[in-house]
């Protein structure tokens, strides 16, 4: 029984956390969370990106993401600085717009040849050189890798803070192949294979992609907690 008054009172403590979310890194958990887009150029699919968000999540993890999941167009500032520090000022301002809970992504494409560069600038590079410039950009270079950085930023609403879930996946900056309608898929080859992003089938691409890493970060860290949640109202039961 010692062991169960102990657990009982962590249970107590977690609910406290939750309960005083303004003060806490764990924020209440929504039942719906609002994923933020903006529309591009670079990628002109943007809305229709945006809006299969929520079957990708579902494709890409499962059952394991356990929230309604909805899309929302939000005109947010052009922040510059580091990927970081981008992604949380974009969320804050999106978790103030929308009032609630928000989910930020931001992307970078980064060429180690450039020290990371275009880095956070990736869709304003895209805009203007395409795929066949960006991979023009490395050609004085013998270093063609790069790596592709998602990260998922989340609030749980204004006054929260922003936690933050990286996926980062290695490759090549290679001549374009495939389609051209995703952005800079057809110059980006992962490590390990021979096609490039826009020739690999999305069954693939979903295992492998940086993005698919930053979603599985982000739902194990809320299953945990979610896990969590519902083991502690167990164990008051039994109690």
């Amino acid at each position: 029984m010692k062991p169960m008054k102990h657990a009982y009172r962590m249970c107590n403590v977690f609910d406290m956390l939750l309960m005083f979310s303004e003060t806490s890194l764990m924020p209440r958990l929504p039942n719906t969370v609002t994923y933020i887009y903006t529309l591009t150029n670079a990628i002109k699919s943007t809305r229709t990106y945006a809006k299969s968000f929520g079957f990708q999540v579902i494709q890409i993890l499962g059952d394991k993401f356990p929230y309604k999941l909805i899309s929302r167009k939000i005109d947010l500032p052009e922040y510059q600085g580091e990927p970081d520090e981008i992604s949380i000022q974009k969320c804050k301002e999106a978790a103030r717009q929308a009032d609630g809970p928000v989910i930020v992504e931001d992307t970078c494409l980064c060429f180690r040849a450039l020290e990371g560069l275009p880095g956070p600038y990736i869709k304003w590079f895209l805009d203007k050189l395409k795929p066949e410039g960006l991979y023009k950009l490395l050609a004085g270079f013998e270093d063609k890798s790069a790596w592709a950085l998602c990260t998922f930023a989340f609030s749980a609403g204004k006054e929260e803070p922003v936690q933050l879930f990286r996926g980062t996946t290695e490759g090549l900056i290679v001549e374009p192949r495939g389609p051209r309608d995703f952005g800079w898929d057809p110059c980006f080859q992962p490590e390990g294979y021979e096609k490039t992003y826009a020739e690999l089938p999305k069954e693939v691409k979903n295992t492998i992609s940086h993005r698919y890493r930053a979603l599985a970060a982000m739902s194990e860290h809320f299953s945990k907690l979610k896990d969590n949640t519902a083991e502690c109202k167990k164990i008051k039961l039994e109690d």
